[in-house]
């Protein structure tokens, strides 16, 4: 049964958006949570956890991706928030370096 035209997106450029967001987006943004984690807990055991958590949250975040209306919003919204992830990260690092 092929899918009701309606709820398909015409657009291949809102396409590409969604899934680039859903793949690189979601890794960058699993990614850099871990990594805030890992420098503000201890780091060992935030790495080992984060070989199953990182999966399921970048899993949970490529279905959000594909839910958003338009990619390019999905899109700011994963850069930001790994921007704002990164901050945190640099500012555990600085207050608990690893060396």
């Amino acid at each position: 049964m092929p899918a009701n035209k309606k709820y398909l997106n015409p657009s291949p450029s809102q396409r590409f958006a969604k899934i680039t967001a859903a793949i690189l987006g979601g890794l960058i943004v699993a990614v850099m949570f871990h990594l805030a984690l890992a420098s503000w807990f201890n780091h060992v055991a935030v790495i080992i956890t984060s070989t199953f958590s990182a999966f399921i949250l970048w899993a949970v975040l490529m279905v959000v991706a594909f839910l958003g209306e338009n990619g390019w919003k999905v899109w700011g919204i994963y850069l930001l928030t790994s921007l704002v992830l990164f901050v945190i990260y640099h500012l555990g690092n600085q207050t608990n370096p690893l060396v």
